[in-house]
């Protein structure tokens, strides 16, 4: 008949064995050290001066007086003095000393593993459900990094399904972000009855769409965003102007060089051209004036007809300008006027107004 239990190596009855109840109580007395321990230490190298009945140490690798020949193990005070238990793999134990659970693993008493996989249901303040299977109640929740960024994941199984963070008050739904039913990232808000896709993202292109966008050119609802494609801004208010359908398809103004001349284009389709020409004197005699040679002024771009004009004259005392014959969408015919016949040069200035479209 074996002497010692297999696994707490209790001592054992024998038959014929007298004084059997000094065995039992020993036995006794290392159940009550291993049943339900508590650690106070998990390594101490030297034994308490006043250790109470019952306190249990886990002794160091280098122990010291009374516990010197028996390192690495469990010493329990009894009445009768220290009981010596050698832990095995897997048993528990309450480290008193960090507030928590060990197990004696691989030769060492560590945390007792959290085996927190595959769980039918989490609640933290709250109880989770069968659709809500992970719960929290709580002011604030925070997931940190751990060294450097962090990512909240939410994930869909195809592009009809949604994957989106929802915002409730009182529990009915007042804003609502992500992939709503594709995959454009839409920002959707209630006023607790009626949904508004206030911003649609195209995943394709990045441009954004939705009832908080303006929706053509001629789009002025209050408290809408502005798209570029129908807005002026310092990247598109000088360029070539435009029309489609009566309405602006370009850009504000549109600058037209020519010689000694320039065109100016508006987008609302008004065009203004300014410029001058010289003229070798006014000898001709017209009466009591005299005239000089007709000069042709080119228009530097088109209007789409005749547009009206305007001139006026400089050089010598007395001079003037005027229509030598009428005007064309694409010149004007002048010349200079003089109270006295002069052969100097004089410069007739030419403003037209009228229309590009």
């Amino acid at each position: 008949m074996t002497s010692a239990s297999p696994r707490l190596d209790l001592p054992m009855l024998q038959p014929s064995q007298a004084q059997k109840h000094v065995t039992h109580n020993e036995a006794l007395l290392r159940l009550d050290g291993a049943v339900q321990m508590v650690l106070q230490s998990l390594s101490q190298s030297a034994p308490p001066e006043t250790p109470a009945i019952g306190a249990c140490y886990f002794t160091a690798d280098a122990a010291t007086g009374d516990w010197a020949p028996y390192p690495r193990m469990v010493a329990a005070y009894t009445a009768s003095g220290w009981v010596y238990l050698q832990p095995a793999e897997g048993w528990l134990a309450w480290d008193a000393s960090g507030g928590c659970c060990v197990v004696f693993q691989d030769d060492e008493w560590t945390d007792l593993p959290q085996q927190l996989q595959n769980l039918p249901y989490l609640g933290i303040g709250a109880s989770a459900d069968d659709t809500n299977r992970l719960t929290v109640s709580s002011d604030a929740s925070l997931f940190n990094h751990a060294g450097g960024g962090h990512q909240i994941k939410v994930n869909k199984s195809a592009t009809g399904q949604t994957a989106s963070l929802l915002f409730q008050s009182n529990w009915s739904g007042r804003a609502e972000m992500g992939l709503c039913g594709d995959d454009a990232l839409h920002l959707k808000v209630s006023d607790g009855g009626t949904w508004h896709d206030a911003v649609v993202i195209d995943p394709l292109t990045g441009h954004i769409s939705g009832e908080a966008i303006q929706s053509s050119a001629i789009d002025v609802t209050s408290g809408r965003l502005m798209r570029a494609d129908y807005g002026y801004c310092r990247g598109n208010a000088v360029g070539a102007v435009a029309m489609a359908d009566g309405l602006p398809s370009g850009a504000l103004i549109q600058r037209i060089d020519g010689t000694n001349s320039v065109a100016l284009r508006f987008a609302d389709g008004s065009q203004i051209c300014s410029g001058h020409v010289t003229v070798s004197g006014a000898a001709t005699a017209y009466g009591a004036v005299f005239g000089s040679d007709s000069v042709v002024f080119p228009f530097p771009a088109a209007f789409t007809q005749a547009p009206s004009i305007s001139m006026s004259a400089q050089g010598v005392a007395g001079v003037w300008a005027t229509n030598a014959s009428a005007a064309t969408a694409t010149q004007a015919n002048v010349m200079a006027m003089s109270a006295v016949s002069t052969a100097d040069n004089i410069q007739i200035n030419v403003i037209a107004v009228g229309r590009w479209i």
